[in-house]
This record gives C-alpha cells, structure tokens and sequence, in this order.
C-alpha cells in the first residue's frame, strides 16, 4: 500500500485540540496575510537540503519532536548555550548531545524568511512547518500545520533530560512521558512510528547487543536471532559509539509502516521501540498489529498525533517572543 497525502479535516482536528487540551489558539492560516508564501520557501530550502543529505528529513522531524517534548513547542531546541541569557541548552543534554541535527536547514529557513516577512514567523513554527514538509518529502501523509507559536526565552539541559525519551525506557517511563504532555497509548505509538526513517548511534544500542541487564556478553532475548547478529557485526563491542545504524534496515529513507512490521518479527533496532510489541497484554501491542497491517490507518493516526502534539505548552499572544535568529533569544 502507498497512501503518500492525508488531509486530516481541519475543524474536526481543531476542535479536538481544544477539547484535549483546552487552549488551542493556533490556526492553519495564521500567516496567509502577514507570510503567505511561508511553508513555500520552506519546502523549497528542505527539498534543496536534503538533496545532499537524505538523513534530513529524519532529522528535522526528529527536532519538532525533541522541541516540544521540553517544556513545549517553543523552539527551546534550537537554542545555544548562553549563560549570560540563562540558556543552558538542550543541546547538550545527554540524549541530544552529538546525535541532534538539521539545524542549518532551519538557520536557512528563518533567514528566507526574515528577508520577506521580518519579525513574523516564529523558529517553533517552522520547526512545525519543516517537519510535516519533512514527512511528507519522505512519501509519509500530509496534514495542516496549525501555527501562530511564539518563540521561548530559555533552554533547560535538565529538563531535557528529564523529559525526552530513552533507548532502555520501560513501558510505564514511557507512557509517562508521553502522558505528561496529554499524549497518550495511541500517541505513543504513532509517533513512535518516526522511526520509520533516520538512523541512531551504536551508543544508544550497545549495551541492548552487548551487556544487556549488566550481564556482559549478553544482549537482548526479544532480538531475533540473524538480526542480533547484524547489528553486532555493525555496532561490534568496545568499537565507535557513533557509528550509526539504519533504524528501519527494510527502507530506511522512506516514511512508511516497515518499523511496525519490523517490530512484528522482533527486528526493532531501539529496546524502547521493541517493548511497544514485546509487552505481552499491553495495549500497544494490539496498536502495532493495526498499523503494520493498514499503512493508511497509521498514516491517519501519526498525523493527528502530530497535531496534538504540536499544541503543547504552545507560547501564543504576547508571550514569548519571536526571534530573530533561532539561535539567540533577541
């Protein structure tokens, strides 16, 4: 199957958002007066980028993510550290730290855009703009982007850290982290369904191949045999823990529904991918065989789930600001 467009209807998404969430405040058409041609120049800068780089879309996708799963959709990711601001930068926060990227695309994007519309578009939209571009680029579904976001004025290394995901996450972590945001089993699994493409670092698996429970020479009993033996021959023990690997070895630049059929047959790369079908009685499970089984219907859920997961802790009004460099807080 090879549904590559779903439009999520736009009232049906706006008014679960503000039932979900209670303060929706963002709407599809925010810029059509004041940046009309905004996700044009965005798609124009992503589609030249990844030309040279086909981790991009991965990448830029992965930073919507990483964004508001810190203290909300605020652009808090793209920050540096300044100390002097009180940015810390979540950056550096171990789960960012050297594996983070697609920055310069974003730079790109923002600096198109101040030269037509200064001082309109925000870094946390275009961060929400990029990432459907990004999707969608990579043959996954479409949906409407709602935007009007404001720009944060800090960054917290420790609250990322706290708050994004991690490779050995048990199943009631990661509910955790996901329902603290309002996002739930489905959520959960949707958006997890990202790691359909992009590739992770050994760092992230090695101890899952190699060391398993602190047992050295152990690796995970859930990994199916032939391919523990091919990501042991890719991330050997006590060799680089940056190399990386594909997260989806069926189609690893493509957005597709490969990483639940992977799961299936007990081929996920990440130990918390892998638990979303191990866990034998957890709802997840059943989720993993409806999405492996109907592309469609995860390319349906993955959009609303990104939509909802837009909408939290958004900067709205005169909160925030709207930056000038994504880098830099004005």
């Amino acid at each position: 199957m090879g549904l590559s467009n779903i439009t999520i209807p736009l009232l049906l998404l706006s008014l679960l958002m503000f039932g979900v969430l209670g303060n929706a405040q963002l709407s599809s058409d925010f810029y059509s007066e004041s940046c009309p041609n905004v996700t044009i120049i965005a798609r124009r800068l992503i589609q030249r980028a990844s030309r040279g780089d086909v981790r991009l879309t991965a990448k830029v996708m992965r930073l919507h993510f990483h964004d508001c799963f810190v203290n909300g959709c605020d652009g808090s990711v793209l920050l540096d550290a300044a100390p002097v601001d009180g940015v810390e930068g979540e950056k550096e926060a171990f789960q960012n730290a050297g594996s983070l990227d697609g920055f310069e695309v974003i730079d790109d994007i923002k600096t198109a855009l101040e030269n037509v519309c200064p001082g309109v578009v925000s870094c946390a939209d275009i961060l929400a703009i990029a990432a459907e571009i990004s999707v969608s680029l990579a043959g996954g579904p479409s949906w409407d982007v709602l935007l009007g976001r404001r720009d944060g004025r800090t960054a917290n290394r420790g609250d990322a850290v706290a708050a994004l995901p991690l490779g050995p996450d048990s199943m009631e972590i990661l509910t955790s982290k996901f329902s603290v945001h309002n996002l739930d089993t489905t959520d959960l699994v949707a958006l997890s369904g990202a790691h359909t493409f992009g590739r992770v670092q050994c760092g992230v698996i090695t101890n899952r191949l190699h060391n398993f429970t602190g047992s050295n020479g152990q690796s995970d009993p859930s990994i199916e045999p032939k391919f523990l033996r091919t990501l042991r021959r890719k991330c050997p023990q006590g060799r680089s823990l940056t190399a990386r690997v594909n997260l989806d070895p069926t189609s690893p630049d493509s957005f597709d529904n490969d990483y639940f059929k992977n799961l299936q047959n007990n081929r996920g790369v990440i130990e918390s991918d892998q638990i979303l079908f191990s866990s034998k009685g957890a709802p997840t499970v059943s989720l993993v065989n409806r999405f492996a089984k109907s592309q469609r219907k995860f390319y349906k859920a993955f959009a609303k789930s990104m939509i909802k997961m837009g909408n939290v802790r958004v900067l709205t009004g005169n909160d925030g600001e709207i930056r000038r460099d994504c880098r830099r807080v004005n």
